[in-house]
Formats: structure tokens, sequence, C-alpha cells
């Protein structure tokens, strides 16, 4: 008998945990230049080949081998069966141990086999796997049980621990040996993937390795490019329960909900954003030639190569024209279902606890982006539930961040044309639609109030914490609040609009209500005058129900739609009243669109009916720069009137 594998805690610990670089755009690599921390370089640098991968374990090992999803220092989820799966030569028979159970099967023809273990209670004490093949022996060691959460989305949730505000002060204290941290590779392609390889990938930006695919005991040499929002949870969620908890991330940054759902379900969405979307992906790939790409891609090379002569620079020797054919769009990772088939796929069927979320910057960038959200998340949400093989999965979303300047009343207006308020909005609408069909498992936490102009906002301590009270609260029965104050009605009532809410809100700094606006029948919207409902009025001394709202502006005589948070960065500041720091969210009554609000603010329809083009943008946002700049007008001299009068 020959042991092929001991996979030990020590060469786990080996290197320190590095996620691949996950970067979109330009912009964003050069932020993550200036933010990566020197300490991410791998260990043991003279074993790996610049400009070159080194694969240390392939997605399918030839002989006896487990899916790269199993290795010593993992955590299995506990009270629900054990699938282990992985490949054999064909007819081989194969046994699984785990404690005191063993299970057997033999390899098909493709070489796979699975087994499935009995559930397991939760348990802190070192587990060992051991899977006997024919003549090979695979041991996997230092395994946990306990819950396994997915962290899932886009760049801010990847959004490494080492790039917050605090995030030094949590890698000094992540000295957690029960939490364990995977982040899964990245794949491309429309084909369904079976298994990921476990990597050091090489990295042309960076001149560096970055390393994928394994299990790490959470350390502060560990945890630095873990995602911040994702550990945060983590470690509180442990913190509270001492339950083990597995981290296992298959976020990416500038992804798309489109790509991260399956194909036959979206094709099964029958709206004109999603028939439209997939109709332009199909003729892009149809149309996109390889060697006309090359020729283009040279002609470029040679250009840049004539610029640098012209202007008596020096050419780089390492410097090549491309010679190679490229896939195209048909591999880019925004096809839609793409990432779905290559990247999710290779994790489907492991059992875990639940799911996080935290996505939605590129549809912000799309022309009526929001309502394609709207019909495809739902969806997305369903089918991730598919994957892991619970229909009722914990599903946790996380609203959309902020970025740009924040909103004030003398800026109120124009920033309230950005469609990523709208996909905040169906982040919430979703939530609330879901739970009041009856979801007991889906979550949500906002995280509007974290005010940061960069789309990347640091503050993320108070979202992992936020989205970890809902976890606390629903999933182990923990007393503690995780729901924000919930509006229950509107009314109009003598030139003034009344909300009620189920308890009460107030200012998170004590002063006036901020960040309500109120318009009339024909949608010109303004900032309201917000004060609590006041039960002794003419009575005396004010009595006020702080959880009724009323909102009136001397310019809307006849409200009877508001706004509340209404923009990227809003100006807000109502908060629940008992210490759990939970904002109102962001939400509104009113029916209008971006383009509703073009014909509104200046009389024209635009060009496309219902989608407002970047000239009508512009044009919309300095109509309503001149409605701000009236309205201050108008209390500048109401207040110097007063003045004069005194």
């Amino acid at each position: 008998m020959k042991i092929v594998a001991i996979i030990s805690a020590e060469r786990q610990t080996k290197f320190p945990s590095l996620h691949a670089m996950k970067i979109s755009n330009v912009v964003t690599w050069f932020l993550a230049f200036f933010l990566l921390p020197m300490s991410g370089v791998v260990a043991d640098e003279e074993k790996l080949v610049p400009g070159t991968d080194r694969i240390d374990t392939p997605a399918v090992s030839t002989g006896l081998c487990v899916h790269n999803l199993f290795q010593s220092s993992m955590v299995i989820q506990r009270d629900k069966p054990i699938p282990i799966w992985g490949w054999a030569a064909p007819n081989e028979k194969v046994t699984v141990t785990l404690g005191d159970e063993s299970r057997s099967t033999t390899a098909a023809a493709d070489r796979s086999w699975k087994v499935e273990l009995p559930a397991m209670p939760v348990s802190s004490a070192s587990q060992t796997i051991t899977v006997q093949g024919s003549d090979d022996t695979i041991q996997l060691t230092n395994i946990l049980v306990g819950d396994v959460w997915v962290l899932a989305g886009q760049s801010n949730m990847e959004f490494e621990l080492h790039k917050l505000e605090e995030g030094p002060l949590e890698i000094l204290s992540a000295n957690f040996d029960q939490i364990r941290l995977f982040t899964v590779p990245q794949q491309n392609g429309p084909e369904t993937k079976s298994s990921f390889p476990r990597l050091y990938q090489w990295n042309d930006f960076f001149s560096r390795h970055f390393r994928q695919g394994y299990w790490d005991v959470c350390s502060p040499e560990t945890v630095g490019d873990m995602s911040g929002i994702g550990y945060i949870f983590g470690r509180r969620i442990h913190m509270a329960t001492r339950v083990p908890i597995g981290l296992v991330d298959v976020s990416r940054g500038g992804t798309t909900l489109m790509s991260w759902t399956p194909m036959d379900v979206l094709q099964k969405i029958d709206t004109p954003e999603v028939t439209s979307t997939l109709a332009e992906w199909d003729k892009k790939i149809a149309e996109f030639d390889p060697q006309k790409d090359l020729e283009s891609r040279i002609k470029q090379y040679n250009d840049q190569t004539d610029r640098l002569k012209a202007q008596g620079k020096a050419i780089p020797g390492n410097r090549q024209p491309p010679t190679d054919l490229l896939p195209g769009p048909a591999t880019d990772m925004n096809r839609p279902g793409g990432l779905y088939a290559s990247t999710l796929s290779t994790i489907a069927g492991l059992p875990v606890k639940g799911v996080l979320w935290h996505q939605g910057y590129n549809e912000a960038l799309m022309p009526n982006g929001h309502k394609l959200y709207a019909s495809v998340f739902p969806e997305m949400i369903k089918s991730w539930r598919a994957a892991f093989n619970d229909p009722t999965m914990p599903f946790g979303i996380i609203t959309q961040e902020t970025q740009d300047q924040p909103q004030t009343l003398d800026n109120f207006l124009p920033p309230m044309v950005d469609e990523g308020n709208y996909i905040r909005e169906v982040h919430y609408q979703t939530f609330l639609n879901l739970r009041k069909a009856g979801d007991q498992n889906i979550g949500y936490a906002s995280c509007f109030d974290q005010h940061r102009a960069w789309y990347h906002p640091q503050i993320k301590v108070p979202v992992g914490e936020r989205i970890a009270k809902w976890a606390l609260a629903t999933q182990y029965d923990m007393n503690i609040r995780w729901l924000p104050p919930q509006l229950q009605e509107v009314t109009a009532s003598d030139g003034k609009l009344v909300l009620k809410l189920d308890s009460w809100a107030i200012p998170f700094n004590d002063g006036p209500i901020q960040g309500f606006a109120i318009a009339g029948k024909e949608g010109r919207f303004q900032p309201a005058q917000a004060q609590w409902l006041d039960k002794n009025a003419g009575k005396g001394e004010p009595n006020w129900e702080r959880s009724v709202i009323v909102l009136s502006s001397a310019l809307v005589p006849e409200p009877i739609y508001f706004r509340y948070a209404w923009a990227r960065n809003p100006l807000e500041n109502l908060k629940s009243s008992d210490n759990a720091g939970l904002p109102l969210d962001t939400q509104r009554n009113d029916p209008f669109t971006l383009a509703d609000m073009y014909h509104i603010y200046t009389g024209k329809d635009t060009s496309t009916p219902g989608v407002l083009n970047i000239g009508e943008k512009r044009e919309l946002i300095q109509s309503l720069k001149a409605e701000d700049l009236k309205r201050r007008l108008d209390e500048a001299r109401t207040l110097l009137k007063y003045q004069e009068n005194r």
C-alpha cells in the first residue's frame, strides 16, 4: 500500500494565503497596486518561475484523487449529509472514512466517484478523512465540523481586509484557529467545470505569483488578503457561537448578476432587458473574428512602437508583437451564465450554511439596470439554493455601497440622477418581497450610511457586523435586533405626508431629521422638513411619537410622494433607537424612472423611449442644479426679509 498524499496542516500554512488579484479595469489595478501589502509576496520564491503558473494540483489529478475542495484544515458543514467525491481508475473500489463512519463505492467509466457520509454535529476536535483506493491512500487532517459560509458578489465583497479602515487592527487580532479561509480559483468560459486547480498564478501586472485554491487556518499571517466583509462576518459569528467557521470566497471584481446566473434560468426570464442582453451577447460572440482581432492587436503594437521610436525612446527588450489568437467574448467573465458555469459550478454540491451577496455596481452603469436586476435577482437566488442542494438556504443581501461626493442641501436634487439608487431599492425590495412571501432565510443589511466618495468605501467593519446580526438572530437563535425600522403606512393630510414606522427612528447625531424629499402629483421633488408627530400639538409641551414622521415643504403644498436617502452617497441620519445602529433604508413611494424625471424637469421626452442617454442625463442634472439654486435663493430672500422685519 502506498500513501500518495498526506496533506497536513503544516503544508497549509507554509505560504501566506493570497487571493488572486481579481481586477476588472485599469483604474482598479492602479489603486490596488498602491494598496497591496508587501507581505503578500509568496515565500520560497526560488521554486516559482516568473511569467508562468505553478500548478500544485491540477483540477483533476491522475490516479486516486479527491476534488480540490477537500483538503486538510477545511471545515465540513455540520448537521447535513457529507458528500465527498473525486476520481480514480474506472471500476476501482474507493472507501472513505471519517471518524467511525465509512462508505465505499466504485469509480465510474469516466473515473468519477462519490460517497455520502452521515451528518455530524458541530465539533472543534480535529478530524481526519481517509480515502482508500486499490493501491493508494489519501489522508486529510486537521478538519473541523461547523458552518461554511460562501462569500459572493463583486469587488466590494472581494475587497481585502488589509485595505479596510481598522483592517490592520483586525489582522493583528485574527488569532482564530477555528476559522478557516478559502478562495475559489477564477476560471472563465460557458462550459460547466467540475473542479479547479490549486496553483500559484503568475500576474504580469504585479510581476508576482498569487496563491489560489487552498484552505488556510485563520491567523495574522493568512487573513490580510481575505474578503474584509466576509472575515468580519465570520469572526463575529465564531466569537458569538464558538462554532468552527469556514469562509469560502467566490467573489470577483467587475462582475454582473447575469454572469452568476445559469444560462437556462436566464433564457426563461421573458423581460425586454434580459432578452435584449442575451441577444447582444449572442451577436457579439458570433461576430468576433479571432484573426481580425489579432491583426488589430498587431497594428496597435506597431503603432505604439513607431511612436516610441519617433519620440526617441528605447524599445523595451521584452516587448514582442502578439501572435496568439484569443477566444474573445466567448470566454469573457461577464458573458451571461459564464461565471455560474466556470466558477460556481466547481463548488456546487458542497454542503454550506449560507451565502452572503454584495454586488450591483456593474448594473448601476447600465441604462435601466435596475429593471434587469429586479427580474433576474430572485431567480438567481433560487438557482444558487439549488446549486447547494438547499431550497431554503440562508441568503444574506448586502445593499449597494456609497459612491460620489455626499448629497447636501446645496446639492440635493442632482444626486437623484443615478441608476445605483434604483439598484439599492431593488436589493431592499427583493428582500421585502421574499420575506413577505414566507422566506424566513432571506437576510439583509444596508451599507449606504458608511459614507465614502470612492466606490470601494473602506468602512466595511460595521457592514460585516451588521450582516452578522441577521445571521446570529435568524440562524443561531440569538437575541439581537437585525431588522431596521420598517415603513408600514403613508398617508397625505392637510398639506403634509405622514409616514408610520413599526418602531422608533431617531437621528444618530441628535440633530434635525435629514434626507427626505417630497413631491406632488407632478413629481417635482423638494427637500422636506421632517419631524416626529407631536401627540400633544397645541396642548403644551410636545409629546413626540418617534415612530411617526411628518413631512412638509412650503414649496410642495399637496405632497403625495416621498423619497428617503435617495442618492449614492445620501444625506440621511435616521437609525433605530435601541443602540443597534440600523438605518432607515433607502426607499420611496413614487413610480418615476430617470426617463420620467427627464420629462418632468425638462418638458421633453427621451430620444429612446424609457431610456436616458448620456447627453440627456447631463441636461437633467443641469435642470436639477437650477432647481436647487432657485430654492436656495428663495430661502436666502426669506431669511433676509425676516431679519429686516425684526
